[in-house]
């Protein structure tokens, strides 16, 4: 029977373990910049999938995400020996890495929404300066003085127009 709350509970305290072994107890120069964000582990506790970032050195640097990636490959004994110890269930579960993208896809999504700001603000200005093309109200409204002739007073009969036959017929014609 699967528990779910213990599969998160689990999850949650394997992302502290391999969190604090990354930042503290594994030497690996290529894990300097690797943030653990997330894990998920299977409802029977046997697999367990780590996420990771990767942040660049500077503003302007890439990350070294091939690096990271490698050094993870190679701290994964170390790491699983240590959930492990740190976690005291039965079988420890097997640990898979994988590159979080929902940092890069938030990114993504701030830059598309400053571009449909940016286009917001340039349509609200040419807003402000857009005049009416005809009148400035083209609606007529109670008081107007001209009478509008082209309407009839009585409701329109859709036998008007059908020739003698086609009334007495019963002959529906419309479509």
């Amino acid at each position: 029977m699967v528990d779910h709350a213990r599969a998160a509970r689990l999850a949650k305290r394997i992302t502290t373990i391999v969190a604090s072994a990354i930042g503290s107890e594994i030497k690996d120069p290529r894990l300097a910049h690797v943030t653990i964000t997330d894990c998920r582990v299977t409802g029977d506790l046997h697999d367990a999938t780590v996420f990771y970032t990767v942040m660049g050195e500077s503003v302007d640097a890439e990350p070294d995400v091939v690096g990271a990636a490698a050094g993870l490959a190679a701290a994964t004994g170390a790491l699983r020996s240590k959930v492990g110890a740190g976690t005291g269930v039965r079988f420890t579960p097997s640990l898979r890495f994988e590159l979080d993208t929902v940092p890069d896809a938030t990114r993504a999504m701030d830059e598309l929404l400053a571009r449909a700001r940016a286009q917001d603000e340039m349509v609200a200005r040419a807003a402000e300066e857009a005049k009416p093309a005809g009148d400035s109200d083209p609606y007529r409204h109670d008081g107007d003085s001209e009478a509008d002739d082209s309407e009839p007073d009585e409701p329109h009969d859709p036998a008007v127009g059908l020739t003698g036959d086609e009334r007495s017929s019963g002959e529906d014609r419309r479509g």
